[in-house]
């Protein structure tokens, strides 16, 4: 058995807890809308087609805004298409994922489901085949009161009142060949800025996303930050990070360290950020949209359910079935979220049904949770109050990525109004547990409220329709209080959340 300590203290804080760190991503992608979270004919379906039992597990989740429409889908998408009665909807080719967009779920669709499941939308703009003046477009229609030709096309439409999103990404994954209108840095960043420009003179009070790499390992990664913010620094707010990651090369000890990367592409781009402010003489600080993140296996997933070259609507795409270390990966992934809360102001785990996600379904079928689901809904549950800047120490393992990472990673948080501690732990180990002990001194602790975990001697264990309850969280039954000190062991690759009540 091997040992590691913690040292809190609710002087030393990052910053507080911020709830669009839990927010997710809704992309027209197989089947994420469409026999996802909209299935008219299913059993459980409301009056606008919703699938309740999808509602239910989002609410469930505790997912606090979703971004819309995409994704690479946005990149060819007319939002026109989407509003007005369905019948007159026009049926399009999707370039982006192969299939064909029925536009039956639209604008209005999402701020009625955006509603009715309890989240903020964060709206995405087609800056590869449009431009400034169709942005223009879209957030008049979406936002302004009437009196104008589309505010009042909205009004004829059936919604009185306007939408009101304040938050948008001006385009998706820019950087990338693969993007329908890909862009060099700098004709993006000079297109990014005069859309921002032109909607802050319709409202200045909204927040805008430059698109940043789509990866960390895209060869114009950091260049690329650097001279898109240095066109458009002045009227953004954030700047995107997207970062994917599987075990498919068996290398599962540096899949379990996922969060390392994930830590060193927020400090990296956060560096570059403050290095074009400093060119500027600005003050401003650009934060961080981290709006596609998660476990997705490229070579697994089942990309479709039928002949690679047809034209489909909503199908198969990449639908991942997650195991128990994926979820342990998911929840460390959340550690380094939570811990960067200074500079992370959006993140969206990607997506939200079907499409590597943590609620799955079956056509007139049940919906179910995967085992990604469990930590990512324990987090965003208890997640309350300041992050705190935690002191550990830990043993290390040897990965073949990132070199010596500690075995044990957490973050913590404190909630002074409720009197409530949540600390939040993985064991990278496949080897075996390790017995962590918390100095809770300074935060004097009265009671430990709950212990769960993930955990499973069968690290391939998933949930399926058949067993959707195989992965849940269990009780953790060694966590000691004892004298100012928290002690529990951490089994091997496990993802452990620790709910304290404070004096």
């Amino acid at each position: 058995m091997t040992s590691a300590s913690l040292v809190l203290d609710p002087a030393f804080r990052v910053a507080p807890v911020n709830r669009r760190i839990f927010g997710s991503f809704v992309e027209h992608m197989g089947r994420c809308v469409y026999t996802g979270i909209y299935e008219p004919g299913h059993a459980t379906a409301d009056e606008d087609g919703f699938r309740k039992d999808v509602l239910e597990l989002t609410r469930e989740l505790g997912v606090s805004l979703v971004r819309y429409p995409g994704g690479n889908f946005v990149s060819g998408y007319r939002w026109e298409d989407g509003v007005g009665p369905r019948e007159a909807r026009p049926r399009r080719l999707d370039l982006a994922w192969h299939s064909v967009e029925t536009n039956q779920f639209g604008l209005a669709e999402f701020d009625r489901w955006c509603g009715k499941a309890g989240v903020e939308p964060m709206m995405a703009l087609n800056l590869g085949t449009r431009g400034v003046q169709e942005a223009l477009d879209l957030q008049e229609y979406a936002n302004h009161a009437g009196g104008t030709a589309l505010s009042d096309l909205r009004v004829q439409h059936g919604a009185e009142s306007p939408y009101g999103i304040k938050l948008w990404c001006l385009g998706n994954e820019m950087d990338g060949p693969w993007q329908i209108g890909h862009k060099t840095a700098a004709e993006y960043g000079r297109l990014a800025a005069e859309t921002a420009r032109a909607m802050r003179m319709v409202e200045n009070d909204l927040e805008l996303v430059a698109c940043g790499s789509s990866s960390r390992a895209m060869p114009t990664f950091g260049s690329w930050e650097r001279d898109v913010l240095r066109e458009c620094y002045e009227f953004v707010d954030h700047i995107s990070a997207h970062a994917y990651y599987n075990d498919e090369e068996g290398d599962t000890v540096s899949f379990l360290a996922s969060a390392v990367d994930m830590d060193r592409f927020i400090d990296a781009v956060v560096a570059t950020a403050d290095h074009v402010a400093a060119e500027l003489k600005t003050d401003k600080k650009i934060t961080i949209s981290f709006d596609e993140w998660n476990v997705w296996y490229g070579e697994r997933s089942r990309r479709t359910d039928g002949p690679g070259d047809a034209w489909e609507v909503a199908p198969r795409r990449i639908e991942d079935e997650y195991n128990v270390t994926d979820a342990v990966v998911v929840g460390n992934l959340l550690i380094s979220l939570l811990r960067h809360s200074d500079r992370v102001g959006v993140a969206c785990i990607a997506q939200l049904a079907n499409v590597i996600a943590p609620i799955m379904t079956e056509p007139d079928g049940s919906a179910w949770r995967q085992t990604t689901f469990h930590p990512f809904a324990i987090t965003s549950g208890l997640a309350a109050g300041q992050v705190l800047r935690i002191e550990l120490e830990s043993p290390s393992i040897r990965t073949a990525k990132y070199g010596e990472v500690p075995s044990v990673d957490a973050v913590a948080t404190y909630d002074e109004e409720s009197g409530k501690l949540a600390v939040f732990l993985v064991n990278r180990s496949i080897d075996g547990p390790v017995d962590i002990t918390i100095d809770t001194s300074r935060t004097p602790v009265t009671e430990v409220l709950d212990a769960l975990g993930i955990h499973d001697d069968d690290r391939d264990a998933v949930n399926t329709a058949q067993h959707p309850d195989r992965v849940t969280p269990t009780k953790n039954d060694s966590v000691r209080l004892d004298g100012g000190k928290v002690t529990v062991t951490l089994p091997a690759t496990s993802w452990t959340a620790l709910s304290l009540a404070t004096r």
